[in-house]
């Protein structure tokens, strides 16, 4: 084997980008899920208690946030924020909007801002 050289091309992996880590995997934990939405802790589990969201939990018991868990949130806080909505209000109106949107009806205009596709209630 003398005088034979093996070449290894060796690559590197590219970086995960949000497509591949999925919309459901469970990544974020409770305070930085809370820093991202510019909210307490507590609001999260409050919101969690009133079935909005219900984080993933690992073997210690821990909440993960997904990414569709923020997004179902960012939604849930543009309708009380910005449009005074209370959360069962939010929670109604987000429903109303998958329906309108799965049957290709038109959105009123003021709630154009609202992304309810990729929200699970």
């Amino acid at each position: 084997m003398a005088g034979k050289e093996a070449h290894v091309t060796v690559t590197a992996a590219a970086p995960p980008s949000s497509a591949q880590v999925g919309l459901d995997k469970p990544i974020y934990t409770i305070s930085v899920a809370a820093e991202i939405l510019e909210t307490h802790p507590r609001t999260l589990m409050m919101y969690e208690h009133l079935g909005l969201v219900v984080p993933h939990r690992t073997a210690t018991n821990r909440r993960r946030y997904s990414q569709r868990d923020i997004l179902t949130l960012q939604a849930i806080q543009r309708l009380t924020r910005h449009h005074g909505l209370n959360l069962n209000g939010a929670k109604y109106v987000i429903q109303c909007l998958q329906l309108m949107d799965a049957n290709k009806v038109a959105r009123p205009d003021f709630l154009s801002d609202i992304d309810v596709t990729h929200v699970r209630l």
